[in-house]
This record gives C-alpha cells, structure tokens and sequence, in this order.
C-alpha cells in the first residue's frame, strides 16, 4: 500500500488539535528558538506523523513521498531556472531588459510592467517554472530602481498564482472541471475575467503598499556572489526576451497538445503525441533554455567553456536551501495529507447544511490549509462537491462559478505547509514572520476577492 495512502483512524477532533499544534509547534521552533527551517520541518513532520497515528513502519516512507514528490518537481525547475537566470543575469541581459522596460513604461509604472508581464507568462507557465523565470528581471529592475523588493515582486508573484489558481491549461482548474462536467472554454474565459482585476487589487495595488511598509533588500541568490553593477555591450533585450519566451512556448505547445487530447481532437496514444508531450515537459524546456542561453549568451559573445561551466556552477550554491527547504514543506503537506486531517476538515464542512456555492469554497480553504497544496485542495473539493452540483442541476454559467469558487477557496492562506511559500520566502529572502505578512495575506487577499467576484457571476448570470 502506497504510504500517503494509509490514513490512521482517529476521529475529527484529535486530527484537528494535531494539526493545530504541529503548525503552532513550527512557528515557534523558527521565530522563537530560530531553528533551521529544514531541521523544524522534518522534526514536526516526524512527530506529527506518530501523533497522527500513522503506522511506525509507514512514517519513514510517508516523510520521504511528500518530500521526493516536492523536490522531483522543484530541484529540476529551480536549478535550471537559476543556471538560466545566472547567464541572463551575468550577460548584462537582465540590465538591458530592465532599463529597456523603464524606458518603455516609466519608472512609476515598473511594477505594473513586471506584473503584465508575469501574466502573460503565467498563461502556459506553471507557478514556480515562471517565477524562477522572471526572477533576474524582477531582481535587475528592483535593483536599478530602488525602493525595496516587494513593490516589484509581489506584483509579480501575485501574477503567476492567480493565472496558475483560476485558468486552464493548468493542472487545478482543468481537473476540477473535467469532475464537475463543466465548459472548459467558459470556465478559462470567466476565469481570465476574474484573475485579471483580482490582481491588480490584491498583488499590484497591495504590493505597492507593503512594499511601503516593509523593506526587503535585494538578494543576491541568483548570482552566486556580489550582483554586476552594469556590463559593457550587453545583448538586446530582444535577445533576452527571446530566451525567456523559449521555454514558455515549448511548455505552451505541450500545454495546447494535451488539451487537445483531452478535448478528443488529436490522439492521445499516437506515438508523435507522446514524444511531444515528453519533450514539452517544463524541466525539458528549461533545459533547452539553459542550452541556448548557453550559446547566445555565453560562447556566441567569447566566453569559454570553462567560464561558462564556472558561471553555471556557481549558480547551485545559493539556491540549495531553497530545494532542500521547498521539499521539506512539501513532506510536512504530505505527512497532514496522510494522517486524514484534510478529509475531516472537509466532511465536517460538508455536513453544515450550507449552500454549495458557500460550502465549495470554505471546503476547498479548509483543505488548502490542511495540506497546503493548491491544487490538491481544488481537485479533492471538486470531488467531494459533484453529487451535490449534479443534483442541484446547475449548468452553463452557474456551474463555471462554482469551479471558480473552489478555486478561490484553495488559494487561501499559503503557510508552512505549502512548498510555495518556501519557495517565495527563500527566493526573496524573507524571514517566515515577513512572508507570512506579505505572502500569506496576498494569497489570501486572491481568494477573497476571487470568492466575491466568482459570487457575483453566480447570482447575476
């Protein structure tokens, strides 16, 4: 039996008070006590897991499922993206894109800039792969124009998670829509409607002001050492957005191909569709990326072999703890996924007697906080729903709306469960009270008004 599939069989109350102090417990293991994160997450998730009930000779493979599932998708993404963001980096590219950005929007609308961008990368692009794309010119900009981080990275971020969270092709709301038996085009069409001003108001308009409020130095993660004041002749932005846009339209073609396969237009089992669909894998286009960059960057402008390998390599070090950290959380989501809490949480819900639209969502929250994966709470939610949406008869519009709601319920309150808010925290080196104030509030600031939003749709339409 698959270890994160044996839930022990403790009733709601207990799960629910394990829960409660395992989250307790980390928080003050790494503000009060300053314990490594690494060392806090792996040591509440081993202790959970036995409070939990979980079987002994099942707790070993259930912290090593949460944590190699996290760091296969993680490592592979992270260090090729910041190989790719070293040469980008580096070559002077990211300064050339930055000052070619400024010149373009003007210095006060750089931040509304960065987040249009993210956007329409966030369309094809999985939340992590994007933002590990963007993270050079987030950081060139910031650094060229001053005035802390957040103000340039939230806008950012916040753009990637409400592209990943309310429209298809990604994994969340493609999925839930297949359960619901809803109009895929509708859903992505009202999803775009909502995605679109949910951002600018929650991760533009609040990253301007804690931005403000909260100063956040500029890392240095991606450089492996002191960033490059500027560089003589660098390459074109065109050049560097080229590179960029690379591995966004390999992962947009193997994106488009399985929609069509799941749509019956193409053949999912032809041999071309799964060779395609293997080389359109975002580690593979990120690969490719770093390949070319390699070339256009590097050899193409007189660098030699060694120095690139010495630039490529200095590129792991700093984000090592990133990985490490990311897989971490990901173990701790999986040891609450196993212990059942998630499902009692969300059957507790369930029997509330409240309005399927209202139930979806707080279903889909309590799921999201229990176990920290986004998409995880949206599929498993959208299940738990479908009989009551089905009896309740609800099509067309009324239908989309309640994926968009279990959408938005899943996207509130990334904590310590969640990679993602490892992977924001660590990249933009933020200590865990700093995320939770920035990160965790936009995260939950996108499910709020995605609720609203999706709500109005609902009762107008």
């Amino acid at each position: 039996m698959n270890a994160a599939n044996s839930a022990p069989a403790l009733s709601t109350a207990p799960l629910l008070i394990i829960a409660a102090i395992a989250i307790a417990a980390l928080l003050v293991l790494i503000m009060r006590f300053k314990v490594h994160a690494f060392v806090a997450l792996i040591l509440v998730s081993l202790l959970t897991a036995f409070a939990a009930g979980i079987a002994p000779e099942k707790v070993v493979p259930t912290l090593l499922e949460g944590f190699g599932t996290t760091l296969g998708s993680v490592a592979l993404l992270v260090g090729l993206g910041a190989m790719l963001g070293r040469l980008v980096e580096m070559s002077g590219g990211a300064q050339s894109l930055a000052d070619d950005l400024i010149r373009l929007f003007g210095e006060k609308r750089a931040p509304l800039a960065l987040g249009v961008a993210s956007l329409i990368f966030g369309f094809p692009i999985f939340f992590d792969a994007g933002l590990v794309v963007m993270l050079p010119i987030i950081f060139s900009v910031a650094k060229r124009l001053g005035g802390g981080l957040l103000r340039y990275g939230i806008p950012a971020a916040g753009a990637f998670s409400v592209m990943h969270v309310f429209v298809a092709p990604h994994p969340g709301p493609v999925a839930a829509t297949e359960l619901l038996k809803g109009d895929i085009g509708l859903v992505t069409l009202l999803g775009l409607l909502i995605a679109i001003p949910t951002w600018y108001v929650t991760s533009y308009l609040f990253g301007l002001w804690i931005g403000r409020r909260i100063a956040v130095k500029v890392p240095e993660i991606l450089t492996g050492g002191k960033q490059v004041e500027r560089v003589e002749n660098p390459p074109k932005s065109s050049t560097v957005i080229w590179l960029l846009l690379l591995p966004l339209v390999i992962i947009f073609v193997n994106t488009g191909l399985d929609f069509l396969g799941a749509a019956g237009v193409v053949d999912r089992k032809a041999q071309w569709f799964l060779i395609a669909r293997g080389l359109g894998q975002t580690p593979v286009a990120l690969l490719v990326a770093v390949l070319v960059g390699s070339y256009v960057l590097g050899v193409r402008r007189g660098r030699p072999g060694v120095e690139i390998e010495s630039l490529l390599n200095s590129s792991l070090g700093p984000i090592c703890a990133i990985v490490l950290i990311t897989g971490a959380g990901g173990m701790f989501g999986g040891v609450l996924r196993a212990s059942g809490i998630g499902n009692a949480l969300s059957h507790t819900l369930d029997n509330m007697g409240l309005h399927i639209f209202i139930a979806g969502y707080l279903i889909a929250a309590a799921l999201r906080i229990a176990q920290g994966s986004a998409t995880v709470a949206l599929i498993t939610a959208a299940s738990l729903v479908q009989p009551a949406v089905e009896a309740a008869g609800y099509v067309g519009v009324d239908r989309a709306a309640i994926i968009l709601a279990l959408a938005s319920g899943s996207v509130i309150a990334s904590h310590v469960n969640d990679s993602g808010f490892w992977l924001v925290g660590r990249f933009y080196e933020m200590d865990l009270k700093t995320t939770l104030k920035t990160w965790t509030v936009l995260e939950t600031l996108i499910s709020v008004m995605g609720f609203a939003l999706s709500g109005l749709i609902f009762v107008l339409f």
